[in-house]
């Protein structure tokens, strides 16, 4: 509930403090006298796109303040949580215009850009007029409010979850059959490299151990001609065999030089012995060395594929037999992928099927709930001397979403066979006011916290149909608040709170005052409106008739 209006040099008002009350609020007064000003102000604090210059002349700038009640479960307290202001109850809107132009906002001393303020309004004030394009006349608004009126929280709830999982499945078979196209681009090189591969099989450390093989074959044939020379020189045929011979010829006359050739004889015998280890380990090297050239080319051939696939794969010797599992894994992917495919297709239809039945049963409710809205504005709009209107919730097939697949608008038909069209285009000032009041008075019963504003509802009307009109607004005001602007005085009469704007010269400017009244006040407002500028005493009468005293 709008609980105050303090606004500071803004156009015509250089200072005004007004506490409204819950109920019907009216404000009155002269054509010109500035009640235009109030909503400017409100809206201005509230955010909403108005005049660019606001800032009274001679002022450095403008300043409003509103202050709103807030119950614990009003829908506003989630936006403020989310910008991060506790409001405990209360919320006070603060918003400044400085003569450049400039415009700073602040929430509860916090500040605050525009477009949070233009959230917060959407769950505190609504205004209703002729001009209205943020509520009841915005098409796009009107499925939201068919739902409100029936009530469709949960099968908002359930259809939204069915679209997030269609979704899903959606999206997951599509990468599913990007990532599935992409792999079956290269499976002839998958199939191509594993194949080759697996006949090559590589292990790891083989480059090494072959790279070693062969430069020690290479080595051989350099050397092998001078370690056979050696081993025949050292051998039998050579030092081994004379040695032999001298230690036979030294044995033979040993026993005739009175042991002088025992020494010599040892020690010949450890030459011999030591000659034959190193005759023994040159032939070992030869043996070694000994190999078939046909198995060096052999050697080399595989040496050269193992690097070769290496270079060709961009990895290193030892990491082939990595690569090689990796590209298998991505084959065994590919080969299996047929079958996810198949998995994610069923998933989805699944899915279309839950959300098409969500939405149907979405759409059959909205069907039953706009038949049930068209009969209740329709008997609002008799009282409202419209009983021969005609009003229709059209419902028609739109694009499926997570809100469903069915487009709403509100259409009229002011006349029985005359075509219908929407709200906007086919009423005139008057009708459309009572449309919109008729409208309104349905729709509120799930209005909860909104202060209501109805600028000039009921132009073009008077009589009987003004009282209608009156009566009617007084009912929406019955459980929260309402604030009328109006030049009818049946609808003043009806208010539990009324204000008068005026507007005079002081000092050589102009300036809009507002002021609350009394009961004495109120007469004399309310056969203003009924006579003119000269209030005459039958007025007082009719305007006392009318407030029932």
């Amino acid at each position: 509930m709008l609980r105050s209006l303090d606004i500071r040099d803004v156009l015509l008002i250089d200072r005004l403090q007004l506490e409204f009350q819950p109920g019907l609020n009216v404000l009155t007064g002269e054509t010109g006298a500035g009640k235009s000003i109030l909503l400017d102000s409100l809206g201005f604090v509230l955010g909403w796109r108005g005049r660019a210059e606001l800032v009274r002349a001679g002022a450095d700038q403008g300043e409003v303040i509103a202050e709103f009640d807030l119950p614990a479960d009003h829908p506003a307290n989630a936006i403020l949580a989310e910008a991060g202001i506790d409001a405990d109850g209360e919320l006070i809107l603060r918003r400044v215009n400085t003569v450049d132009g400039r415009k700073t906002a602040w929430i509860n001393d916090r500040r605050v850009s525009g477009q949070v303020l233009r959230d917060l309004s959407e769950t505190l004030v609504e205004l209703h007029g002729q001009h209205d394009d943020r509520g009841l006349l915005n098409p796009r608004g009107h499925r939201q409010l068919l739902d409100e009126f029936a009530g469709h929280a949960a099968m908002m709830a359930d259809t939204r979850a069915m679209w997030q999982a269609r979704s899903r499945a959606s999206k997951a078979l599509a990468e599913a059959e990007e990532q599935l196209a992409a792999m079956r681009s290269e499976e002839e090189f998958l199939r191509h490299a594993v194949a080759e591969l697996d006949q090559l099989n590589p292990l790891p450390g083989e480059d090494a151990e072959l790279d070693t093989k062969r430069r020690r074959m290479q080595a051989a044939e350099k050397i092998r001609d001078d370690l056979a020379r050696a081993y025949h020189i050292l051998g039998f045929d050579g030092a081994e065999g004379a040695m032999g011979n001298g230690m036979r010829w030294l044995d033979g006359i040993a026993a005739d030089a009175d042991g002088q050739l025992d020494e010599p004889i040892a020690a010949l015998g450890r030459a011999l012995n030591e000659l034959g280890e190193a005759t023994q380990g040159v032939e070992r090297v030869l043996e070694n060395l000994d190999f078939n050239p046909a198995e060096l080319e052999g050697l080399e051939e595989r040496l050269f594929a193992i690097r070769g696939l290496a270079r060709k794969h961009g990895v290193a010797p030892d990491d082939l037999g990595t690569f090689a599992e990796e590209l298998r894994t991505r084959l065994t992917r590919l080969d299996a992928g047929e079958g996810d495919i198949g998995r994610l297709r069923a998933e989805l239809k699944a899915a279309e099927i839950a959300y098409a039945s969500s939405a149907e049963a979405l759409t059959a409710s909205r069907t039953d709930a706009a038949a049930r809205l068209d009969r209740a504005v329709m008997d609002e709009l008799a009282p409202l001397k419209m009983e021969r209107a005609v009003f229709h919730t059209l419902i028609e097939a739109g694009d499926a979403g997570p809100e469903g697949r069915d487009n709403v608008s509100f259409t009229v038909a002011t006349n029985p066979g005359a075509p219908a069209g929407q709200l906007a285009k086919i009423a005139s000032g008057g009708e459309l006011s009572r449309f919109l009041l008729a409208l309104k008075v349905c729709l509120s019963q799930n209005t909860s916290g909104v202060t209501m504003i109805f600028d000039e509802i009921d132009r073009g009307v008077g009589g009987a149909t003004a009282d209608a009109v009156g009566r009617r607004l007084s009912r929406l005001a019955s459980e929260g608040q309402v604030l009328v602007v109006t030049h009818s005085p049946q609808v003043a009469a009806l208010g539990q709170h009324h204000w008068q704007v005026s507007k005079s010269v002081q000092d050589g400017q102009t300036l809009s005052r507002v002021v609350p009244l009394d009961h004495g006040q109120r007469v004399d407002e309310i056969a203003r409106m009924i006579s003119g500028d000269t209030i005459t005493d039958p007025a007082r009468d009719a305007a006392r008739a009318l407030l029932g005293t």
